[in-house]
């Protein structure tokens, strides 16, 4: 069985991901949702993959490694983003903010490129409000398996690199 090389799951990789992020954009202006600053910065983060994952279509397999490497740390992030979100959802009503007093780096990035691209980055909305589910989950719990799941697929697609040459 004649497997498809390795570069093709970086393909996948930016597919999935750019996907992530027209889905966000379709909910937030279809639906008229509103996104609150770590939903802004997720998108960001599946921006930064997608476009990671075809640059290392494009790359010879050393170089696929090290942008494997940087999808594996932005998947991260966004999981542990993610995933503080869904945490933050599951607190009563009103006991917690995403933003505090003053804004974190988080906020303060997002603030600014809602200031540069509004269409893109503008963050109107609350962290801890469930705006919408599907199947079960929320949004933020849609981003962490997918945060999750491209982590597993960049995983292989480095393991598999390593004994493929392209």
């Amino acid at each position: 069985m004649n497997r498809l090389p390795p570069r093709y799951h970086w393909l996948a990789i930016a597919l999935v991901t750019e996907t992530a992020v027209m889905m966000s954009l379709i909910s937030t202006f279809w639906l008229g949702l509103q996104p609150c600053p770590l939903c802004i910065f997720q998108r960001l983060l599946f921006m930064l993959i997608g476009v990671v994952g075809l640059v290392a279509f494009f790359l010879r397999p050393l170089g696929q490694r090290l942008a494997g490497g940087l999808i594996l740390a932005l998947c991260a992030l966004g999981a542990g983003v993610a995933g503080y979100q869904s945490w933050l959802q599951t607190q009563p009503p009103g006991s917690l903010a995403c933003t505090g007093d003053a804004l974190g780096p988080i906020e303060q990035l997002v603030d600014w490129l809602g200031q540069q691209v509004p269409v893109l980055f503008l963050a109107t909305g609350f962290c801890d409000d469930v705006a919408l589910e599907f199947l079960g989950l929320s949004l933020a719990n849609w981003a962490l398996v997918v945060f999750l799941a491209v982590f597993m697929f960049a995983l292989v697609a480095i393991v598999r690199g390593w004994s493929h040459r392209v």
